[in-house]
C-alpha cells in the first residue's frame, strides 16, 4: 500500500475537500480523487461519500482513520531514525489562526535559512482543537494559548509570547471605562466553544457583566474590522501584528491581568522528531527576541493606527 494514499485520504477528511487537500499537497484534484480511488479498490470498500463540494468518512472510513493517522506516524518516525544524524524532515505543527500571521512569518524565514532540510507543515485551528490533535499524535508541536488545565507529563512547554487582554473600541468612542462598553454597547464576540470565547465568556462572568451580544465571529481578524465600522465593542487578545489594514481602533486595557494568556509552543519530549521542534524553537525565540526595523510609511496610510487612552486625539 502506497503511504501517500492514506496520507490524501486522512487530510481529506481533515480538509473536508478534495479541492483543498489539493491544494495543500500541490497536486490536481484528479490526482487526489485517484489516489483516494486507487485505496478503496485495495481495500475493497468506500472510504468517503461527497455531499456537493464537500466530503466525508463513510462507516469504513471512519473506522480506518485513526488507524490511517498510526501508520503515517509510523512512517514518520521510521524516517525521523534513519536521519537521526541530520536535522532534515517534516514537522507536523498545528499554529493558532492569529499565530499563523503574526508569529510564524518571522520564525520560518529563519528556519529556512538555517535549516533548509526541515519541512514544515501547517495546520491551522483553534487552541483546543489543536490541543486534541496533539493527544492523538497527528502534530508533532503546536503554537496555542497554555492551557488552564494541567497538561500530561509526556509534553513540555516553553513561552513564546504574552498577550494582554483588551477592549476593542472604534476609535471615535469617547467612553473609555472597558467595563461600562462591556454593557452598554453591542458585543461582538469570539465563538463560544473556542479557549478564547470561554475566557472572555470567564471576564465577563467575573465582573458581572451582561453584554448585549450583536455577533458571534470565528477570527480576531473580522472582529476587528466589525468593531471598526462601528458594530460594537469587543473583548480579545492583543494579538500580534499585522492587523487588518485600514482599521482605526481604540484598545482599551482592563482592571486586573488575572485572565492574560500566554501563547507557546507545546511538544511530546518522546518524540523521535523531537530534535525537530527543539530546532524550531531555538529559531522561533530567536526570532520573536529580534529588533525589527521600522518602515515609516506615507500621509496616505494614516488612517491605520491603533489608538491607546493614553494618546490625545486631534
Amino acid at each position: 500500500m502506497d503511504s501517500r494514499f492514506l496520507e490524501s485520504f486522512v487530510m481529506v477528511i481533515d480538509n473536508g475537500s478534495i479541492a483543498e487537500t489539493a491544494r495543500r499537497l500541490n497536486i490536481t484534484a484528479a490526482g487526489v480523487a485517484q489516489r483516494i480511488h486507487a485505496l478503496e479498490a485495495e481495500i475493497g470498500t468506500r472510504l468517503i461519500a461527497r455531499s456537493g463540494h464537500r466530503v466525508k468518512p463513510t462507516e469504513a472510513g471512519i473506522a480506518i482513520l485513526n488507524r490511517a493517522r498510526e501508520v503515517l506516524a509510523n512512517i514518520r518516525d521510521l524516517e525521523s531514525a534513519a536521519l537521526y544524524g541530520q536535522l532534515s524532515g517534516q514537522l507536523r505543527l498545528g499554529a493558532t489562526g492569529s499565530s499563523t500571521s503574526g508569529l510564524l512569518p518571522k520564525i520560518l524565514k529563519l528556519l529556512a535559512k538555517r535549516y533548509p532540510q526541515i519541512e514544515v507543515y501547517i495546520v491551522s485551528a483553534n487552541g483546543g482543537e489543536l490541543y486534541q490533535r496533539m493527544l492523538t499524535g497527528d502534530l508533532d508541536a503546536a503554537i496555542i494559548p497554555q492551557p488552564s488545565f494541567a497538561i500530561p507529563k509526556v509534553f513540555d512547554w516553553h513561552v513564546l509570547r504574552e498577550e494582554k487582554l483588551i477592549v476593542l473600541a472604534a476609535a471615535g468612542t469617547r467612553n473609555c471605562d472597558p467595563h461600562d462598553l462591556l454593557a452598554t454597547e453591542p458585543f461582538i464576540r469570539p465563538r463560544r466553544d473556542s479557549w478564547l470565547g470561554r475566557m472572555v465568556e470567564g471576564y465577563l462572568r467575573h465582573a458581572r457583566i451582561r453584554p448585549k451580544d450583536r455577533f458571534e465571529l470565528d477570527t480576531l481578524e473580522a472582529i476587528a474590522v466589525m468593531v471598526d465600522q462601528g458594530l460594537g465593542v469587543s473583548l480579545i487578545y492583543d494579538w500580534a501584528p499585522p492587523w487588518p489594514e485600514g482599521l482605526s481602533l481604540r484598545k482599551l486595557p482592563l482592571p486586573e491581568n488575572r485572565f492574560d494568556r500566554r501563547l507557546g509552543l507545546l511538544w511530546n519530549r518522546t518524540s523521535l522528531r523531537v530534535r525537530l521542534v527543539r530546532a524550531f524553537l531555538e529559531v522561533a525565540v530567536e526570532a520573536l527576541t529580534r529588533k525589527s526595523g521600522t518602515t515609516v510609511k506615507t500621509a496616505k496610510t494614516t488612517r491605520h493606527k491603533i489608538i491607546k487612552p493614553s494618546e490625545e486625539e486631534h
